[in-house]
């Protein structure tokens, strides 16, 4: 990670898109990255000057970031990277989802159109594409992959004609993606594969049966990242 007085250069941000929304982009990456450590504090200037971008637009991101968890404004010191969940804090987390996602998939699967579904579909199609191997695991490699899980999930939560409850879901899919890229790489064709048992019931319109293939996705998924974690809290305490 770069000092509060040090940079490591200006990045090149891509055209054609608003520039709080490429440096949110970029935050994220460092974030996700370990760039910025986990508790470590977010050094505004030295991020803009990293980025080559006035502070502006890295406070603006800050903003986004922290409304979804991600960072944390403290008094005296300013931004502070989220921690990564413990133990307790990831199974806390996969409760929330048991009892958010399927009620919303559940909601879903009778709003849902034609041009919905087919969105869904090509975010599978997606992901199998981009969890082909790759020996390079940093977050820029692995955004797309992401960025098609959220959008999946927020498809879903966003047709179940609740705002609250599709609020809920997002926040709490912003710390998942947190701890996943920071512990674990391997659960890309088990994800997608669970995806496509989701979009099978949806498709239906079959209620109980998306439900239930949510929930299975999320016990799953809990069953995958869960012995990663303890066995790192083992390793640290020897």
């Amino acid at each position: 990670m770069f000092s509060d007085d040090e940079a490591r250069g200006p990045r090149a941000l891509p055209a054609r898109r608003a520039l709080v929304d490429d440096v949110y982009d970029a935050v994220l990456g460092l974030l996700m990255d370990r760039v910025i450590e986990p508790g470590a504090r977010v050094n505004i200037d030295a991020v803009a000057r990293d980025l080559d971008v006035s502070p502006t637009p890295v406070r603006e991101a800050l903003t986004r970031l922290e409304s979804e968890g991600l960072v944390a404004k403290r008094a005296l010191k300013g931004y502070v990277a989220a921690p990564l969940l413990d133990a307790a804090g990831l199974r806390d987390l996969y409760d929330m989802r048991e009892l958010l996602e399927p009620e919303a998939a559940r909601r879903a699967s009778t709003h849902l159109d034609a041009a919905t579904e087919a969105e869904l579909a090509e975010s599978v199609v997606q992901m199998r594409t981009a969890s082909a191997p790759d020996e390079d695991e940093r977050f820029r490699n692995y955004r797309h992959f992401i960025d098609e899980d959220l959008h999946f999930h927020h498809l879903i939560a966003d047709h179940a004609h609740s705002p609250l409850l599709s609020e809920a879901i997002v926040r709490l899919r912003s710390h998942m993606h947190l701890y996943r890229l920071n512990f674990r790489h391997d659960f890309e064709d088990d994800t997608v594969s669970e995806h496509e048992r989701i979009l099978a019931a949806l498709r239906a319109r079959d209620p109980e049966g998306a439900a239930a293939a949510m929930l299975a996705h999320i016990e799953n998924s809990y069953a995958r990242l869960g012995p990663v974690l303890a066995a790192r809290a083992d390793d640290a305490s020897e």
